[in-house]
């Protein structure tokens, strides 16, 4: 009798390919699943580095400016008195 395992001459035959495969794909979908559920969900939490960056004063001042809140007088004055607190370190994404 002969079986998938013993093809022929006592060979394992061609199913032996199917095994790896069959892992393979059993690999990339759990990498795949893990992609679009688990690992999206680091992006906008609390894992983000730049968070900090973004809750500046300065950053905060920009975000006003751009939604027309304060016009661009007030954005300068404003600006040159965060930029002599916090220094220029601090203004690098929120300064224009």
């Amino acid at each position: 009798m002969q079986t998938l395992a013993h093809f022929g001459d006592g060979g394992p035959g061609p199913w032996i390919l199917f095994f790896p495969l069959i892992w393979a794909a059993v690999v990339v979908g759990g990498i795949t699943l893990l992609r679009r559920t688990a690992w999206r969900g680091r992006r906008g939490g609390p894992w983000r580095t730049d968070t900090v960056a973004d809750n500046s004063p300065i950053a905060v001042l920009g975000h006003r400016f751009a939604s027309g809140e304060i016009d661009e007088d007030e954005y300068r004055r404003r600006l040159s008195v965060l930029d002599e607190q916090f220094g220029r370190t601090a203004g690098k994404g929120g300064a224009a």
